[in-house]
């Protein structure tokens, strides 16, 4: 009987998953999504020195991953101006020290931070990222625990052995929605001293 609970309970988290999936859909089929700039410095051992400069963001910290929706439902106009604001890509995800996550959205780049609509959402905080250099490891396919945990790991060896001092911790850049299924793109980088 027990085994029969697990299954049904496991059964409805798919279904919240998929529901969250799915929801999903809109926001990456389009081709056309802004990309969030950067400048490429220098590439080596398949690892690349990167410069963002500031950009506005919006961020979510949860201790449940839930952060997509408050942030979906921002940029869909739950927000201090009533405005729509296209969907751009990467997504950043972070695990925090204190168990935490955060996922940010980088919002387009033609809305400043002094213009950009207030969140309803008291938990959601608007900020302008400061301008940083990172080290950037590409992998493909669906991210999982063990790739972030692996890749993190290739690239800080690989910068520490470049003598590139890394200064905080990784975050996870996701392009793509979970359906496709091929040429998936994902990074993860790490912020440095250049």
């Amino acid at each position: 009987m027990e085994n029969k609970f697990i299954n049904l309970f496991n059964i409805k988290e798919r279904f919240k998953y998929f529901s969250f999936f799915i929801f999903l859909i809109p926001l990456f089929m389009c081709a056309q999504s802004e990309t969030q700039r950067f400048d490429l410095i220098k590439t080596f051992e398949g690892v690349e020195i990167r410069y963002y400069p500031p950009s506005t963001m919006i961020k979510y910290v949860s201790d449940n991953n839930s952060g997509f929706g408050y942030l979906f439902n921002y940029i869909s106009g739950k927000n201090s101006l009533n405005q729509k604001i296209s969907m751009t890509t990467p997504v950043h995800m972070q695990k925090l020290s204190d168990n935490k996550s955060s996922m940010e959205f980088v919002l387009p780049s033609k809305i400043k931070i002094d213009s950009a609509p207030q969140p309803e959402n008291k938990d959601l905080e608007l900020y302008l990222s400061e301008g940083q250099y990172y080290g950037v490891i590409k992998y493909s396919g669906y991210t999982s625990f063990e790739k972030e945990k692996k890749f993190t790991e290739e690239l800080k060896q690989k910068l520490i052995s470049n003598n590139i001092k890394v200064t905080g911790g990784s975050k996870i850049l996701v392009y793509n929605s979970p359906y496709k299924f091929f040429n998936r793109k994902n990074e993860i980088i790490l912020p440095i001293i250049y």
